[in-house]
């Protein structure tokens, strides 16, 4: 049914814009400004069934399919002539909208059979939260087919843009720009902003997340710095198969270092990357790494391979894998592998593995299961544990036992009036990669029983406990006395009671909560000789605050210490009563042996001498954030016999504002080591003002980072890194050192470069993780934008 024409009222004047208001739909706009016209008769008596009209200034999803073209079109502006079914035309702060496109321009025309509407003067569009400016558009609306000629652009995910000839739109999620550039600086004023990716076309498909240009060239400060005839990149954070920005670094050992990654997204839970390097002083290789992952298992596996090494003449070899899963019968299992080709090869090669421990590499395999027993839960565990010893001439290291095979069971009985029982059996074959060793090999069994009983209310708490220890041996060479089998079996009972008690307090003005919990461990293990039974895993603990109320004076299974003695200790703490955020914290403890100690163990892990001494060394530790700003802390431990000293841990750091930590640590390890370590992060200049870090803006930062280790006892340096980051706002640039000490005469010294263009990519070496694992308090200047580094492609 067509409805009336309207008698439209003269166009309406520039002071009163944006009141004329029109929906345009398939046999609706006409009522929709009869309605306009008489607002005073719809609103005293409104039809049930009357079409009203709402602009929504939020942008909603954009409906799909049907949906869509069953949207309305909502229209306004200064001047509007509408002739229904035909066409409109609008003039003077024009706005357009449909679902989520917005077209805004100084004059309209729609055509209601074409469905095309034709903008000029000042167009601006967004969609999708992407924002594009221009002189003239045209576009089919429903099929967002058309063309926009000298457009500007910005898209939300980067939060960058640039300009171009034209662009055309072929549908909803493709597009095509000519003469396109690329930038997340600055792009108004008449200056070149400080990087630019200049093409002589861009296609771009949201759907596919795929965009490619042709004739591209990278410019950073007027200098082309990357020029290829095809460029891929993916226009979100989700992965996609192509080439990855190049690394570069100098390596004092390897020279000039540049590897070209290429990144294969094989399936949502399965990618791999390919990156061929080039050494100046070594020559060709080529690194691997391979991820998995479904619903039973996950792992990854690497290989840094080096064929022909010109320095040693020689192969060189680097490979990891880990791998971990669900076995059958509700079982689960893990593999980890690190291996290299030579001795040397943490020294030339000191980022290939990433390990805590780079001259021993584990071989291990475990496998573990939770079964359920009429007296509670247990964990049957089996494990093949094997180490790679890269042994130095000038710095030996001791060789673990190796674990060939370990398989236990662990029981933890449910509560019976009160009483926890756990119980761990074990049988373990340990042997020794070196052939030549002399020490014992053979089997132990062991059993570790605990009993305990916790008794408490609200400030205070008792734990009776009751242990046994016992071990079976069988060596595959007599001992000197001619044993070969030995066994022992040693009980063991304790206590350990605590209170804490709390009350308010003020510190500078500022209301607290004090709390103090004093703590008392008793313990008492009969003496049994055990000089004679081999040492496969035992040694002396670290002596800390963790450790001093330790059950055992020993990690492992084959030294159980007689004890009889007391442990004393106390912790203080205040904490903001508005926030509980702790302020201060103090601890202090002490052991007081009740007679002497005869089993003891040297710091090589030998039997020694009968321990007489009437106290024990005392330690003191503290924490403090009193001072805004400022933290403070430290660990002493004092030897009362020799009155001084044994080992001391001081720390301060200085964090006034976000990006600048300045922080001094002194360690000393008596007879060992004394060190003095600095580390920085600050802004060193400052150029147009912007907040520190700020994403928006190229108000130019530099800041220097690092972090120093100077031995005391050596007066020397042994590990440095120092660096330099320049934040301009949209770009970022990292110079950073790192010397790292591989032997007492022998170090490595890398220097990694890296421009990272925010919104684009990160060109050259990454050091960040290396800035934040070794800086305390160092902060990104930017945060990533989901996984930056293996998102960003080019072919």
């Amino acid at each position: 049914m067509r409805l009336p024409p309207i008698d439209w009222p003269k166009p309406f004047p520039r002071s009163l814009r944006c009141v004329a208001a029109a929906a345009i739909g398939l046999a609706g706009c006409a009522a929709a400004l009869a309605q306009s016209a008489a607002p005073a008769a719809a609103a005293s008596d409104p039809a049930p069934d009357a079409l009203s009209l709402r602009l929504e200034p939020k942008l909603r999803p954009l409906p799909r399919g049907e949906a869509l073209r069953r949207l309305p079109l909502f229209l306004r502006a200064d001047q509007l002539r509408v002739r229904p079914d035909l066409d409109a035309v609008a003039e003077g702060h024009v706005e357009f909208r449909r679902g989520g496109s917005v077209i805004r321009s100084d004059r309209l025309d729609y055509d209601h059979a074409l469905d095309r509407a034709h903008a000029r003067g000042g167009v601006r569009i967004e969609r999708d939260g992407n924002r594009y400016q221009g002189s003239e558009l045209q576009l089919e609306v429903q099929r967002f087919e058309g063309f926009l000629l000298e457009p500007q652009y910005e898209f939300a995910r980067t939060g960058a843009g640039g300009r171009a000839e034209r662009i055309d739109f072929l549908d909803s999620a493709r597009s095509m720009a000519r003469g396109a550039t690329y930038s997340s600086c600055p792009r108004d004023g008449g200056q070149q902003p400080d990087w630019q990716l200049v093409t002589q076309r861009v296609r771009l498909d949201f759907e596919a997340n795929e965009g490619i240009a042709e004739g591209a060239v990278l410019r950073f400060l007027g200098v082309p710095i990357l020029a290829l005839p095809v460029l891929s990149f993916p226009l979100t954070d989700e992965r996609r198969s192509g080439w990855l920005p190049p690394r570069l670094g100098i390596d004092s050992k390897s020279g000039v270092e540049l590897a070209v990654p290429w990144y294969w997204n094989i399936a949502p839970q399965r990618d791999a990357t390919l990156t061929p390097t080039v050494r100046t002083r070594r020559g060709f290789g080529i690194e691997g790494e391979f991820r998995y992952l479904s619903p039973r298992w996950r792992g990854e596996a690497a290989l840094d391979w080096l064929p022909d090494d010109r320095v040693v003449g020689r192969s060189r070899l680097a490979g990891r894998l880990d791998h971990e899963g669900d076995g059958p019968f509700g079982s689960w299992y893990r593999l980890q592998w690190l291996h290299v080709s030579d001795n040397d090869h943490w020294k030339d090669f000191p980022g290939a593995l990433q390990v805590l421990t780079p001259r021993l590499l584990p071989a291990d395999a475990r496998a573990e299961r939770t079964l359920a027993t009429p007296w509670g839960p247990a964990l049957a565990y089996a494990r093949v544990q094997r180490w790679q010893v890269l042994q130095s001439a000038d710095a030996a290291i001791s060789v673990p036992y190796q674990r060939s095979p370990q398989m236990g069971l662990l029981w933890s009985g449910a509560p019976v009036a009160g009483w926890q029982a756990r119980v761990q059996s074990e049988a373990n074959r340990f042997t020794l990669p070196d052939p030549a060793d002399v020490r014992p090999q053979g089997w132990r069994a062991h059993v570790l029983a605990d009993l305990r009983r916790p008794f408490g209310g609200s400030a205070w708490w008792v734990t009776p406990r009751l242990e046994l220890n016992a071990a079976a041996y069988a060596v595959d060479r007599p001992n000197p006395d001619g044993q070969r089998r030995m066994a022992r079996v040693l009980p063991s009972a304790g206590l350990e009671a605590g209170l804490v008690l709390e009350r308010r307090t003020q510190w500078f003005g500022q209301a607290m909560q004090q709390t103090l919990e004093p703590r008392l461990q008793y313990v008492n293990t009969p003496y049994r000789a055990q000089a004679r039974l081999p040492n496969f895993d035992a040694a002396n603990r670290d002596f800390n605050l963790l450790s001093v109320f330790a059950d055992a004076d020993f990690s492992g299974i084959d030294r159980v210490a007689d004890a009889h003695r007391l442990t004393l200790g106390a912790t203080t703490r205040l904490t903001d009563a508005a926030t509980g955020a702790e302020v201060l914290r103090l601890s202090v403890a002490q052991r007081v042996p009740l007679r002497d100690q005869r089993v003891t163990l040297t710091a090589d892990g030998q039997d020694g001498p009968a321990s007489r001494r009437q106290v024990s060394d005392l330690l003191v530790e503290g924490r403090s954030t009193v001072w805004p700003g400022w933290t403070v802390e430290g660990a002493l431990q004092y030897d009362p016999d020799q009155a001084r000293l044994t080992r001391s841990i001081l720390a301060a750091r200085w964090h006034p504002a976000p990006f600048q930590t300045v922080g001094a640590t002194y360690r000393l390890a008596r007879g060992l080591s004394e060190q003095m370590e600095l580390g920085w992060q600050w802004p060193l200049y400052r150029g147009r003002s912007q907040p520190v870090g700020a994403a928006g803006g190229c108000g130019g930062t530099l800041y220097g980072v690092g972090r120093i280790n100077y031995s005391l006892r050596d007066s020397r340096i042994t590990d440095s890194i120092v660096g330099l980051e320049y934040d301009s706002g949209c770009w970022i640039a990292r110079v950073v050192a790192e010397r790292l000490s591989t032997g007492r005469s022998d170090a490595t010294t890398r220097l990694m470069l890296q421009l990272e263009l925010v919104g684009l990519s990160r060109l050259g070496s990454n050091p960040l993780q290396t800035l934040k694992d070794n800086i305390a308090g160092y902060r990104l200047l930017r945060e990533p934008r989901g996984a930056a580094d293996s998102s960003t492609t080019s072919p």
